[in-house]
């Protein structure tokens, strides 16, 4: 009886082993990955990054990824932490750059020399933009790498400068020249300049403060400085531009709305994210230019825009694949072709040295505005509780530009409430 149960088995175990086809017992078992990104769900640029994902994964056959679209960058973040503190796979995401520091508090994340030890991956870390690497890299480490980065430029309407007899070819380069060329350019119904004051207006009041010689942060992000006089100036500067000037409009001025104004000729010159620029390029009816923001004691602009992190939670070959992944989409090629698409800036040197990039910028000169700017870039906004600081100073500047409080008492309650976050960070 035990020789013929036995007998059986093995069989019906040679059996299972003929009906099972060839290519499925040596097909390697893949790594799995998802990557959390922030662009909405069926939108034009879900397409060139699919395309970019199956170009990796035909390299690549032994990796699977999934993207999640998840919407704007706050979406994102709170899908992708939702996922991980549910025990939902996610092994990488691109996040804001000014995440880090809460990213590293909350345990999240691991930074790329935990996975990047070879000579020819160090050198990569490397590769990249100094100016789009400082939000990434605290304590000497490297916890974010630059992929979908901008800086904030200005958009003027060529046409509307040819009206008013200014030259079309010399934005204003100061406070003073914009603030003239504005009064030129006002008249009814059309603004001379809009600088948005939703979304994001801790980053365009940057621009204000680092132009008038001062950063709102210190670089270990454990104090802020709104409560100097400079940025108190800066502060008063952006609410003059309505209130004195009469250039701007008063009050709120919408991020969302903005791009759409600026196409439709409600206002000749914008401040917005150079992620706008192909956008613009594709809806504007008008000759446009782009230009580096205007200077007062210095130039500058805050970097901003999207870092790829990797999650604490993937294992050694989900790090391994994760790395490999986003290596790929930074590559050069890749990196010129976001840039076009978008209007974002080739995250390295290299990037710029492509074949496509050099015609494109050749053809499109406003391309590089936002590459060349980089040179007086600093660091966007960002310490630790970053949230809660940031909210504090949102709200004393929309406080300011609505004239509920003047700008120095507003950034005074925002220091004050700043100074108290940030006590347990003080080293």
């Amino acid at each position: 009886m035990r020789r013929f149960f036995t007998a059986a088995v093995t069989a019906a175990s040679l059996f299972a082993a003929a009906t099972v086809p060839a290519f499925a017992k040596n097909e390697p078992t893949k790594t799995e990955l998802t990557m959390f990104y922030p662009i909405a769900v069926g939108g034009p640029l879900t397409k060139v990054i699919d395309g970019m994902i199956e170009g990796f994964q035909k390299e690549n056959p032994d990796v699977a990824v999934k993207a999640v679209y998840a919407g704007n960058y706050d979406d994102t973040r709170v899908r992708a932490l939702s996922a991980l503190k549910s025990g939902q796979p996610a092994q990488l995401s691109v996040l804001f750059s000014i995440d880090a520091y809460d990213l590293i508090e909350q345990e999240l994340i691991v930074p790329f020399e935990d996975v990047a030890k070879s000579a020819e991956d160090k050198a990569w870390l490397d590769g990249f933009y100094p100016a789009l690497m400082a939000n990434g890299r605290i304590d000497g480490k490297t916890w974010g790498i630059p992929f979908q980065r901008s800086t904030i430029v200005m958009f003027y309407n060529k046409d509307m400068f040819r009206e008013a007899g200014l030259d079309p070819n010399a934005p204003p380069k100061t406070w003073d020249a914009m603030v003239a060329a504005g009064k030129k350019l006002a008249k009814d119904g059309r603004y001379g300049l809009m600088v948005p004051s939703t979304g994001y207006p801790y980053w365009m009041f940057q621009c204000f403060a680092i132009q008038n010689g001062k950063e709102l942060m210190s670089k270990d992000g454990a104090s802020v400085a709104f409560d100097d006089p400079a940025v108190i100036e800066a502060l008063a500067f952006w609410k003059s531009l309505s209130s004195e000037h009469k250039i701007s409009p008063a009050g709120i001025v919408e991020w969302g709305t903005l791009r759409q104004a600026f196409v439709q000729g409600q206002t000749a010159m914008m401040w917005h994210t150079t992620g706008n620029l192909t956008a613009v390029k594709n809806e504007a009816k008008f000759d446009f230019g782009v230009a580096e923001l205007p200077a007062h004691k210095q130039p500058g602009s805050p970097t901003g825009g999207g870092n790829f992190y990797l999650f604490r939670n993937a294992s050694e070959a989900e790090r391994a694949a994760s790395l490999k992944l986003i290596r790929y989409m930074t590559a050069p090629e890749r990196a010129a072709e976001w840039s076009i698409a978008t209007g974002y800036v080739g995250v390295s040197p290299a990037a710029y040295e492509t074949k496509e990039l050099k015609a494109y910028g050749k053809d499109f000169p406003q391309a590089l505005v936002a590459r060349d700017q980089l040179k007086v870039a600093i660091a966007e906004f960002s310490t630790w509780e970053t949230a809660r600081v940031r909210e504090a100073l949102n709200n004393a500047i929309q406080a300011a530009l609505t004239g509920t409080k003047s700008p120095a008492d507003a950034l005074k309650d925002a220091q004050a409430t700043a100074t108290q976050l940030l006590k347990p960070y003080k080293r």
